[in-house]
């Protein structure tokens, strides 16, 4: 039998990448690897990954505080607290916070896939590895997820 999974507020694996905080809400372990979910926290003034897609996941952000930019392809949209951005397989996408206070979103991965990713990228930094785009891009591909660059 699984147990159920109850994560405080000031539960859960935190991984701190540069300005943004992701905190670890369920990685998969309770869900059967159904679903894994994550708060993220961008500080003011903080661009997120570079544009990508991913093959294997469907990705979810709810906007928690603050405002996120959501690029998908070429638009952009405003997002404010209350707003939910679902985005499918294969949608070049990427966010950013272009204010000057701190924006939370509870990210979703259905499934967990992308949770690894995250770990991924704090072990590269511990490892002494800068966190440029390119390292990123290349942490991202062992999770079936390549940079867009073309927005067809």
């Amino acid at each position: 039998m699984t147990l159920a999974s109850v994560v405080g507020p000031e539960d859960g694996e935190t991984i701190r990448l540069g300005p943004v905080q992701i905190r670890i809400l369920e990685d998969g372990s309770t869900t059967g690897h159904r679903i894994g979910i994550g708060e993220i926290t961008l500080a003011p003034r903080t661009e997120g990954p570079p544009q990508h897609r991913h093959a294997q996941h469907d990705e979810g952000f709810y906007v928690v505080s603050g405002t996120v930019h959501f690029t998908v392809g070429e638009t952009t949209h405003v997002a404010p607290a209350g707003t939910l951005a679902m985005i499918p397989p294969g949608a070049p996408h990427t966010f950013a916070n272009h204010g000057d206070e701190p924006a939370v979103m509870l990210n979703t991965f259905t499934p967990d896939l992308y949770v690894q990713y995250f770990r991924d990228l704090r072990d590269m930094i511990a490892g002494g590895q800068e966190l440029t785009p390119q390292a990123t891009v290349q942490v991202m591909s062992r999770y079936a997820t390549v940079a867009a660059t073309d927005y067809a």
